[in-house]
């Protein structure tokens, strides 16, 4: 593990694409609520550019408020599950250190549990040049929200378990690199905080799909999940675990 470069945990998605796909959590209205009240213009017609959109979670989303969403998504497994889900939208195969893209054309350029896979200085270079004057720059993730007990215990277990776990976690310098790398972004952000009950299988297949599982050899891959399965188990002996999470937002106005 301690020889793992970033692109080979970011190219490990291919191989749980359809995982990823089938277990891995939404965003919460509120949080496109945020993203319209902070921007000039509302999702509803807009041109957004949802940068390593996956396998189209966020995609989806803004389609459902009118959004015209052309996804950009440079791994294989990841495009191709996109293209089963969406065959309406436009894929891009790239990333957003270059993107092979106009200047001024878009809205919203959006990074949806995506941001730490890319350059902060040429991932904001780009969107400020593809963004049109008063375009909005969004990124966020989803994260454990460790306020919760059994969450606190199970992130403390796994730090010790998995080398390298959450070492790309950049959600609290974002709002910094964003402001750092162009004076053209007015800069806020905003963290809510909400659930989802799901079942302990689908929970630790929820675990599985994260770059830190996907990388492990299989027997201490199966080993971790299955100390996690008694674990958790103390806490919802019924098996119903309510997952709690806090999403990390910054957004950035283009306002020149």
């Amino acid at each position: 593990m301690k020889n793992l470069s970033r692109a080979k945990f970011a190219s490990s998605f291919s191989s749980v694409a359809a995982l990823y796909a089938a277990v891995r959590p939404g965003y919460p209205n509120e949080l496109f609520n945020l993203l319209e009240e902070a921007a000039p213009c509302p999702l509803q017609h807009a041109t957004v550019l949802d940068i390593g959109a996956g396998t189209g979670i966020a995609t989806g989303l803004m389609l459902e408020r009118g959004a015209h969403v052309v996804a950009v998504e440079p791994g294989d497994g990841m495009a191709a599950q996109l293209r089963m889900t969406h065959p309406e939208v436009p894929l891009v195969r790239a990333d957003g250190n270059a993107l092979p893209l106009r200047n001024d054309t878009a809205d919203f350029v959006t990074y949806a549990q995506s941001w730490h896979w890319v350059d902060p200085l040429q991932s904001v270079q780009e969107a400020e040049r593809v963004l049109r004057v008063g375009g909005t720059l969004g990124v966020w993730w989803n994260l454990p929200d460790t306020t919760v007990p059994w969450l606190a215990e199970q992130q403390t277990r796994l730090r010790k378990r998995i080398a390298h776990y959450q070492a790309f976690d950049v959600t609290g310098t974002a709002a910094y690199a964003i402001a750092s790398a162009s004076s053209s972004f007015e800069v806020i952000t905003r963290t809510l905080r909400w659930t989802r009950q799901i079942s302990l299988d689908l929970h630790l297949a929820n675990l599985s799909s994260l770059s830190y599982f996907s990388v492990l050899a299989p027997d201490e891959r199966r080993s971790i999940l299955l100390s996690e399965r008694t674990e958790i188990s103390k806490w919802f002996p019924d098996l119903t675990v309510n997952e709690a999470y806090r999403t990390e937002m910054t957004i950035a106005v283009k306002r020149r």
